[in-house]
């Protein structure tokens, strides 16, 4: 087993005192010099592990005086519903309470679908694709990413081939297909706990292997045709995810 980084051992020790109650919100934690010599590591070690502790929000660093124990961060409640999903009136999946507030869309065609995405989309491996990446915040901080699959023998050549530019921009799938003739019916969505790539960590600002919540998104038109796919990640530190199901009255 690989031993873990010392940084991250430092980190451990930290946060265990800080949810101790050792030192309470608003309190300043001891200098780096004199927690290294407490523990005989390395100054760079402490701070990496401080800066660890910054990004989980435990800690605040101000300028000029020193880390310290910071109010509790709000953990935003993100509810995916049926309803709000077959409306679909916001970009990959962001039409819920708990919504970002801000976000920004790339789109890159003609795209070969790779092995694991023809899969969901029921094409061959290879054919061309749009893929739109996501990013969301709220309240200025990164709060989920989203990578979406769109295939072109669907959209190719119609106004709404990218999914954020033209007369449909940022209505969300259901819109865009119903503009081209394909009346969306069925979402499917399942949700696997994950931990974060590199890139992942350095697009939401946390560390490498935190806990994320990975959705596999695909929608289907009535006839079962799969007419996007789309990978959501939501950090478990910022967002508590909840499924809503409405109930079919008598």
């Amino acid at each position: 087993m690989p031993r873990q980084a010392p940084y991250l051992a430092m980190a451990d020790v930290l946060r265990a005192r800080i949810l101790a109650g050792e030192w309470g919100v608003g309190e300043r934690l001891p200098s780096r010099a004199r927690l290294a010599r407490e523990y005989g590591v390395g100054r760079n070690v402490v701070q990496r592990a401080m800066d660890r502790l910054i990004i989980e929000g435990l800690l605040e660093g101000r300028a000029g005086s020193g880390t310290y124990v910071r109010v509790p961060r709000e953990r935003l409640r993100l509810v995916r519903s049926r309803h709000r999903e077959r409306r679909g009136a916001a970009p990959a999946g962001t039409g819920e309470r708990g919504r970002a507030d801000a976000w920004d869309a790339h789109s890159v065609v003609r795209v070969p679908a790779p092995e694991d995405i023809a899969g969901r989309l029921a094409v061959g491996v290879g054919d061309l694709c749009v893929t739109t990446h996501y990013e969301f915040l709220a309240g200025g901080q990164p709060v989920q990413l989203s990578e979406s699959w769109e295939p072109m023998a669907l959209t190719g050549g119609t106004p709404v081939v990218l999914p954020e530019t033209g007369p449909l921009a940022g209505k969300g799938v259901v819109a865009r297909m119903r503009s081209i003739g394909v009346v969306v019916e069925t979402v499917v969505e399942v949700p696997r706990p994950a931990r974060a790539t590199r890139e992942q960590a350095h697009l939401l600002g946390i560390g490498l292997g935190d806990l994320v919540l990975r959705i596999e998104r695909t929608i289907f038109a009535t006839d079962g045709r799969p007419v996007e796919t789309a990978d959501i990640v939501i950090p478990d530190a910022r967002r508590e995810v909840v499924y809503e199901f409405g109930v079919e009255r008598p």
